[in-house]
């Protein structure tokens, strides 16, 4: 999708370009994501299992039919820009990010989620201190994507410092923390997985992990799939073939006595949307 900023400042171009980016992600599932939820519903063998991936492909197609989110938990806003040179990152490039995001829970609606972390009080709009959180990386378009987080999957992830010595065991981390997180999280999952880097960016390359097509996988993300879909928890946790749809991993060089690892657990509902501003 792309967004014409007219007439408007830029703070406005990209506030109109939030909107419609969570407008798309909340109500229609991107393509690699169904693709996958459809394939897991063909191969599924257990009765039940396949009953609860027939009820999400259609709670899918409704949410398109009709126009609203997917999800009852419209999730946090995690927001990901991409800066050409000659665009500063100003604080008003945030506040149309915030903007965009208040028009977007009154109009889509989204579920005000966001909260204080010790009074527990209701933003109201989905903005607060920190929120959205919002992630700039340098590019050669000026583009907005959003990845819709909600908590009961994000309530499963983990982080762990393991030893250099332990980089065999990896896999088993990843199977452990699906193990430990059961149907919780609403599987079949969608797991993004950070390897290395330190304890904050471990974190973040996990979370960006989960932006990447989840149609494919190298011989290690398969290797961890099979791993989390051998413990048999299967869709909504009642048993089945996949617990998993896919696992897509990001990596970054660490100290030598150190090995991060972080897995962000996702729900079925992976959405995510990129929507570029012309200029």
């Amino acid at each position: 999708m792309m967004v014409h900023p007219a007439d408007s400042t830029l703070p406005g171009a990209l506030a109109d370009a939030t909107e419609r980016a969570l407008a798309e992600a909340e109500i229609r599932l991107p393509r690699d994501v169904l693709a996958a939820l459809e394939r897991a519903a063909a191969v599924e063998r257990d009765e039940i299992a396949r009953s609860e991936l027939a009820t999400i492909l259609e709670n899918i197609a409704l949410a398109e039919e009709r126009q609203v989110p997917i999800c009852q938990d419209t999730g946090v806003p995690v927001v990901y820009l991409t800066l050409p040179p000659d665009i500063p990152f100003t604080p008003s490039i945030v506040e149309g990010v915030r903007e965009g995001v208040r028009r977007a829970t009154a109009r889509i609606p989204l579920r005000p989620n966001v909260v204080d972390p010790i009074t527990r009080r209701n933003t109201g709009d989905n903005t607060g201190v920190g929120m959205p959180a919002v992630h700039v990386t340098p590019g050669d378009r000026l583009t907005v994507t959003v990845l819709p987080k909600g908590a009961g999957s994000e309530n499963a992830s983990r982080i762990g410092m393991l030893l250099p010595s332990q980089a065999a065991g990896i896999p088993r981390f990843v199977a452990e923390t699906m193990l430990i997180a059961g149907g919780r999280p609403c599987p079949p999952v969608i797991l993004g997985v950070g390897i290395g880097g330190t304890f904050d960016t471990v974190a973040a390359l996990a979370k960006e992990a989960l932006l990447l097509p989840v149609d494919t996988m190298d011989d290690y993300e398969q290797e961890i799939c099979d791993a989390v879909n051998a413990l048999g928890i299967g869709p909504m946790g009642l048993g089945g073939d996949t617990t998993a749809l896919s696992v897509k991993v990001k990596r970054a060089d660490c100290h030598t006595a150190s090995l991060p690892v972080a897995v962000n657990v996702q729900c079925w509902a992976c959405r995510r949307a990129t929507v570029e501003v012309e200029r």
